[in-house]
């Protein structure tokens, strides 16, 4: 009987990686799966840009395991993955739409198919003005918006791409995004880095948080977000809050909205009750606030 049961785009299973005496990676272990976007996160120099090294068989770990797309990795499977790495790889002196047709038929595309995909992406990145200036006539948002062509240009099953926001403002940001997002409804993977957590939080589904080179955080965004709730509640509703029991600080951020910051005993639903009887407040809503993923970045790496 054929198993229907998906298996993971990547596996990856303790592996290790030292350079001489520094120990860049130590037991990192985590799995992505079709269908999700899946942030791989962690300060400079925490051993991202090793692992996606060690999962495109770059560098080969020390110990521990690596599948990628069912396997061990090969030619075929390289032409399977678009990557797009923190060192742009694009061919300044060439045009945009020769050097994006050059890169397809890299990855097996014929040339025909390379041009009309190139200019099809190029229109929906707003760069079809742009296809016959040379790469480094471009701006910073151009050539990036270039880069994410070239990554996807062959339709890959596994996307790997390092800050696709960089340079991009909030216009340009939404059409990559929109890529990605297009890519996980297609069932494809993809993993991508980002110090801007705003997007990741909004794009992943699951994130894994690197530092000093191992796993110090891993899970699906909304549970992390969950597990590190402080005790702080939020309050949608019109009047006025007084002093309360069990409550330190209240602060008003807006005519609505309310944030109490609890003391470490106090029970919420007790305050909820005697916020409920007063009759000076009139609650809408009520629920825990959760910290963003900036804070809980922030709180891991100065532990």
């Amino acid at each position: 009987m054929i198993s229907t049961t998906p298996a993971p785009l990547v596996s990856v299973r303790n592996i290790r990686k030292t350079f001489g005496p520094k120990e860049a990676v130590t037991d990192v272990s985590f799995e992505v799966w079709p269908g999700e976007v899946f942030g791989l996160l962690g300060p400079n120099g925490a051993g991202k840009t090793t692992t996606i090294r060690m999962i495109l068989d770059i560098f080969k770990p020390d110990s521990g395991a690596i599948e990628v797309l069912g396997g061990a990795m090969s030619q075929a499977r390289k032409d399977r993955i678009g990557y797009m790495p923190e060192e742009r790889g694009l061919y300044p002196h060439m045009r945009v739409l020769d050097c994006l047709v050059y890169l397809g038929k890299l990855k097996g595309l014929t040339g025909p198919e390379a041009r009309h995909r190139a200019e099809a992406f190029l229109e929906r990145l707003e760069l079809a003005g742009q296809y016959r200036q040379k790469i480094e006539t471009l701006s910073r948002g151009m050539t990036q918006k270039v880069q994410v062509i070239a990554a996807v240009l062959h339709h890959p099953d596994l996307l790997i791409i390092d800050e696709p926001f960089a340079n991009l403002d909030p216009v340009n940001a939404q059409l990559v995004r929109d890529i990605i997002l297009e890519l996980r409804d297609q069932g494809k993977a993809v993993i991508m880095t980002s110090h801007q957590l705003n997007l990741v939080e909004a794009l992943c589904d699951r994130i894994v948080l690197i530092h000093h080179g191992q796993v110090v955080l891993q899970g699906p965004v909304a549970e992390v977000r969950r597990r590190f709730a402080r005790d702080i509640l939020h309050l949608s509703g019109s009047g006025r809050l007084d002093a309360l029991p069990g409550v330190a600080h209240i602060e008003r951020r807006s005519a609505n909205d309310w944030y109490l910051t609890l003391l470490p005993e106090a029970d919420p639903q007790t305050i909820l009750r005697t916020i409920i009887s007063t009759d000076h407040f009139m609650l809408d809503k009520f629920d825990v606030a959760l910290p963003s993923l900036d804070e809980i970045f922030v709180q891991i790496v100065r532990e």
